[in-house]
This record gives C-alpha cells, structure tokens and sequence, in this order.
C-alpha cells in the first residue's frame, strides 16, 4: 500500500512540475494591489501606447502576471479566465480602473502646428521625481514642456468629453482646469497662461476643445504669478477608489498611446 500511495505521490510531482514550467503564471503573479503604488507608477510599455485601441482584457491579464511592469515587455498571447477565477475581486478592479482611465481619452493635449519651424514640445517620465515648492513631496502627474517659445505660444485641448469640475487660481498648480470624464477619471491641465473662454464650474467639454494657452504660472499664492519655472504643461490624472477620493496615477505612458490622436492647429 505504501508502495503504490509512493508511485501516486511521484507520478503527481511529474504532471504539477511539468505543469508548472510551461504555465509559469501559475505560481507568478503579482502580489500587488490595484491601489498599490505599482498599480500608479502605471508602466504600461511600448506594447500598450502602439495598441489601436487598447485591449483592456489583455492589459489586466499582463499586469497581473508582470507585476506591474510591461515596460520591456512585448506582449504575448493571454487567458484571461484562469487570472480572473484565480483573482476574480482584484481582477474585476483593474479592469474597471483601466476602462475608467482608457475609455473616454481621445487627443493628445498639445495639438502639433501646421508651422514646420514651430519647435516640437516634449516630455518624459518624471513620476514622483522629487519637488520641494510647499515641502518634500512626489511629482504626480507628467510636464509636457513647450520653453523654447514664449507662454501663451502652445495650445492646450481637452482630451476627452467632460464636465468643468474645478477651474481657477491654485498656488501650486497656476491657472489651471480640472475635467471629469463620464467614467470618472480626473483630468488635471496646470500652469495655464490663459483660458480659451470664461470657463465655470460645470460646464461642458468636448474632445479637442481649446481649453487655454500653455504657461508658467504658479508656485505662489499671489494669483497670476509667472516665472518661477520653465513653460510646461502639468498634465495629472485621477481615479476614485475604495480608498481614496483621488488616487494620482501617472500619465507618461498614457501620453504616448495618445500621441498618434494628434489633432493639428495653425500657430
């Protein structure tokens, strides 16, 4: 009898190990949360910002299974059902959160110019580099720079449908407009040189509106204080979760997927 429990017993290890190398994200998968501060580093890759549109099935799968990361990361075929019945609460999360972030979004904010000497702005991944105006904290959210013309040179448009949430003078964040989306994401455009229009509270917005001018303003309690740093764009965004009534997570990668929804102006 103890033979044969032995034989059961080895022959079981043989089919699990075998298993187990050719579906290693059976035993690899992420131990992060979809409030963690893996899920805001939001490192979505070159295979997310290519997608046309993007595969939210496959991308909760893949975050899942990569930890997180997928910067590096190629892309691959992926079954969903076995990560979802595995973790079907987390699961059902980060799909909501990337539907919440992907769906409504439809331009970059910076329009290209019809003027072919008109520098091109630029950006890059400065999540959570530090900041010192106000205290030590994280930069939330992506500068778009735009400093070899002068403020009030590049336009700034809506990049989704929404409705007007917050609007006006804030010391750290200048002349800006905050937008909420019909999904829920908040969309926050800071250090504005100028609104296109007198904008309030509840008005609404629609994909590719002008919404004002790129600038500088900020970083004082003094309104319309300019100078105090190079022309950008503070581009932030921002989910309601279980926890937090604004979970900051960061645009970067977002911003590439939208650049090939590029609208074009004469400026």
């Amino acid at each position: 009898m103890q033979i044969i429990l032995l034989l059961i017993l080895a022959v079981f290890h043989v089919v699990m190990t075998d298993y187990l190398m050719t579906n290693p994200d059976f035993y690899q998968l992420s131990p992060y949360t979809w409030e963690s501060d893996e899920f805001r580093a939001l490192k979505l890759g070159e295979c997310v910002a290519e997608m046309e549109p993007v595969d939210v099935e496959a991308v909760t799968t893949w975050m899942i299974e990569q930890e997180y990361d997928l910067t590096g990361f190629e892309g691959q075929d992926h079954i969903s059902e076995r990560i979802e019945k595995r973790r079907p609460s987390e699961y059902r999360k980060l799909q909501n959160a990337y539907n919440i972030i992907f769906r409504d979004l439809k331009y970059f904010p910076i329009p290209s110019s019809t003027d072919k000497d008109m520098p091109n702005v630029t950006y890059e991944n400065g999540w959570m580099d530090n900041r010192t105006y106000g205290g030590q904290r994280g930069h939330e959210g992506c500068d778009i720079m735009g400093n070899q013309r002068p403020r009030g040179t590049y336009p700034v448009v809506s990049m989704s449908d929404g409705v007007v949430e917050k609007v006006g003078w804030l010391e750290k964040g200048g002349w800006r407009i905050g937008i909420r989306t019909a999904s829920g994401l908040y969309l926050y455009y800071a250090h504005l040189y100028d609104y296109s229009k007198d904008w309030k509270e509840g008005d609404e917005v629609t994909a590719g509106e002008l919404l004002g001018f790129m600038g500088d303003s900020g970083y004082s309690a003094i309104e319309g204080t300019v100078g105090n740093f190079d022309v950008h764009l503070h581009v932030g965004m921002y989910l309601r979760t279980d926890h937090y009534e604004e979970l900051s997570v960061n645009p970067y990668w977002v911003l590439k997927y939208l650049e090939k929804y590029r609208l074009r102006y004469c400026y």
